[in-house]
Parts: C-alpha cells; sequence; structure tokens
C-alpha cells in the first residue's frame, strides 16, 4: 500500500504540469458579514519549501476544477467540497490507522479528518453555500493576490520557516480589510455600524478587543518553545517571529511588527518596529525604539546584534554590531555626530576591519552603522554625543530566559 502511494507521488512530479510549491495548506475562512469578502484566513498546519509533497500530490489531484476560485503563475486558491475530503483520504489509506490512534502523526491527514467532521455536521459551507475552507498553493513569492496567500506567509515568518525579511510582502495592506477583531473573529466595520442598535438592543454588540488589518500574533501561532514569554497579547502582531527558545516580551512599552522580531533568546522591553532583526542576547530597555521601515522615510531595515544592550528610553536609527550599548534617553540616528578619541577609534578598529578613522575625531552615525563593539554616550556636562569602545559584557538574566 506504501509503495503505491510512493508510485502515485513520484508519478504526480513527474506529470509536465507539475509546479512545486513554495508552501501549501488548508485554511478556513472568514468572511465578511455585509460583503462576504475574506477577511482572515487560519491555518492549522503550513507546509513550506519542500515539506510534505507527498501531500501537496495528494490534495492536488482531490481538487476540483470547478471549484477554482484564484489561479495565476505564482498562486492558487480552491474551495474545498466532499469530493476533495474523499478523495484525499482514499489516497491516504496506508497511513489512516496511524493517524488516527496519534493526533502527532500525520498532521496533513489530521487536517482532512477535520473536515470530514465538517462534512458530517454539515459545517463544511456557510448559510450562503459559500466554502469555508480553501486550499491554497504559493508557487512564487511575488506580490500577493489574495488574503489566503498573505496570511500564509505571515505565517511562514512567525513559525520561521521563512526567515524574517526574505518574502515580498507589498500590497499586503491593500489586501487586508482593517476590521473589529472579538476575539479570533473578525467583523466588518460598515456591518457593525449598519446594526450597531439592533445588535446593542439585543445585547449582542460583540466586545472589540482592537481593530486592525492584522490579528495579534497569538491568534494564529502557538509559541514553538515553552519559554517564550508574552505578558501582553496585544504587544506582539502577526508575521512577527520570536526566535528559538528563551525570548521574553514584558508589558508597557514593549512591542514587536510584523516581518521583524528576535533570533533568540532576548528580554524585550521596547519597540521591534517592522523589518527589524534582534540579535540573540540582547536586551532592550524600558520603552527603547528601533526605527522601522513603514514610514517616517527609513528604507534601510536595522539589525541589532548579539548581547547588546538599548537603555531606557533610547533611539536607535542605525544597525548595531554584537556587543553594543546605547544609554538611555540618547538618540543614535544616521546623522547625529558622535565623538571618538584617537585612543577609542583604534580599539574600534581593531575588532572592526572596515572601520576607517577619522583625523578630526567626528563620526556620523552612518559610519557606525554595523560596527561592533560600541557603546554610544552623550556626556552630562558638555552634551556632547561620545561612542567608544565597549568594554562591559551584556548577560541576560539566565533565570528568566
Amino acid at each position: 500500500m506504501i509503495d503505491r502511494f510512493k508510485a502515485f507521488v513520484d508519478s504526480y512530479q513527474k506529470s509536465p504540469n507539475y509546479k512545486p510549491p513554495l508552501g501549501f495548506g488548508i485554511a478556513r475562512i472568514d468572511r465578511g458579514q455585509l460583503t462576504g469578502n475574506v477577511l482572515c484566513a487560519t491555518y492549522p498546519l503550513l507546509n513550506w519549501s519542500h515539506e510534505n509533497l507527498g501531500s501537496y500530490a495528494v490534495f492536488m489531484h482531490a481538487l476540483n476544477p470547478e471549484n477554482q476560485i484564484s489561479i495565476s503563475e505564482s498562486e492558487c486558491v480552491y474551495g474545498i467540497d466532499e469530493g476533495f475530503i474523499y478523495k484525499a483520504l482514499e489516497l491516504y489509506t496506508p497511513f489512516l490507522n496511524e493517524a488516527i490512534q496519534n493526533k502527532t502523526n500525520h498532521k496533513n491527514i489530521q487536517a482532512v479528518l477535520e473536515l470530514k467532521k465538517a462534512l458530517d455536521t454539515g459545517r463544511l459551507r456557510d448559510e450562503s453555500g459559500r466554502f469555508l475552507f480553501h486550499f491554497v498553493a504559493l508557487f512564487k513569492d511575488t506580490k500577493c493576490q489574495s488574503v489566503e496567500t498573505a496570511y500564509l506567509k505571515l505565517l511562514a515568518l512567525s513559525l520561521g520557516k521563512a526567515e524574517l525579511r526574505s518574502l515580498v510582502l507589498d500590497g499586503i495592506f491593500g489586501l487586508l480589510q482593517n476590521v473589529a477583531w472579538s476575539g479570533n473573529r473578525p467583523y466588518e466595520l460598515a456591518w457593525l455600524r449598519e446594526n450597531e442598535i439592533a445588535l446593542k438592543m439585543q445585547g449582542l454588540y460583540p466586545c472589540i478587543d482592537f481593530v486592525d488589518k492584522f490579528p495579534r500574533y497569538l491568534m494564529q501561532v502557538i509559541p514553538q518553545y515553552d519559554n517564550i514569554r508574552l505578558l501582553d497579547t496585544a504587544k506582539t502582531r502577526f508575521g512577527a517571529y520570536l526566535g528559538n527558545g528563551g525570548y521574553t516580551q514584558m508589558p508597557g512599552a514593549s512591542y514587536v511588527n510584523f516581518n521583524a522580531g528576535a533570533l533568540g533568546a532576548c528580554m524585550n522591553e521596547g519597540r521591534i518596529s517592522s523589518s527589524v532583526i534582534i540579535g540573540e542576547g540582547t536586551d532592550i530597555g524600558g520603552g527603547a525604539s528601533i526605527l522601522g521601515v513603514l514610514s517616517g522615510g527609513n528604507s534601510a531595515p536595522i539589525s541589532i546584534g548579539k548581547n547588546c544592550l538599548l537603555g531606557v528610553n533610547s533611539s536607535t536609527g542605525i544597525s548595531l554590531g554584537d556587543g553594543c550599548i546605547v544609554d538611555g534617553g540618547i538618540a543614535v540616528l544616521a546623522g547625529t555626530i558622535f565623538a571618538i578619541t584617537e585612543s577609542e577609534a583604534k580599539k574600534i578598529a581593531q575588532i572592526n576591519t572596515e572601520f576607517a578613522i577619522h583625523s578630526d575625531g567626528l563620526y556620523k552615525g552612518k559610519d557606525l552603522s554595523g560596527k561592533n563593539g560600541l557603546h554610544f554616550r552623550q556626556e552630562s556636562t558638555s552634551g556632547k554625543m561620545i561612542a567608544f569602545r565597549s568594554n562591559r559584557k551584556i548577560e541576560l538574566n539566565t533565570a528568566l530566559h
């Protein structure tokens, strides 16, 4: 039976119309109450790159061409019907017993078994007969053409299956509608306005948690490591990545935007803006802000190295190498002028081969971008901005991480 399945997969992959996927999965769809537009796509499982190509063959074979919702060179979306479920289960026959006996095995089969439950209880379509579940495949990383692939890419980033800043997210704000989120359910704002009186009079007005195009991280992602701590669900946006364990995000001014995050253990009490990447072992102090790329004219994504310290209420607008310190309350920006003595400049040059010593001892922030071992400070007596070779080792509290 297994050999037969392998032969089927091999035959499918050798067919002339075969298109290898960048990512694929089955998504549950939430639609607008007024327009019926797709507002949210929730994937119980994301298959990325070369993962589970056997299941990809099964799903593509099981699709009904008549249920095509959209298709292009870069992606496709199909509605899932009864025929899809039965065809997929038939092809999965060699593995069904294992999947039924252990819910952690064969996760794509687990998703199809849940579809079968939805079919049996009449929950495969909504009241208007529209598909509640879509099969989605992404073939090329180009500008997203559907809400479904936008969510697929954001999930790939949050799960670490795609590296931060590696995916094309252009146009994603135009695809996603600004909606009111109540729990995990999105509501169209126009529908709420139209029905406000009736909903409030009948005691059915939903508790609105926030209004945004994006859901929150924890609405779509279970942290992959037990020692990732998020003390406020509002502080992390879907599409953020929180590393491989040991990340701690405190409440207050802390925040992580989409396509941004930490690569390892990190303490965050500040703002990690869009496209910012934080190295392992770095401590972002309370209220510290790192410049993002969504607005304000900055187009160069910022990276902060390993074992850095960003002091309370500091602002960082350049990239930092490893072992850097920004004192509390100061702004380290591309145009900020820092004075570095000749002796300190020589120390900095010893660990940064591309560091050029200036005869006047003055350096713009952009000259110091990405350099290792720098300590940025403002002299309290003169107000002069200075930098020097850091002599302090930054270590996180191991009890917290």
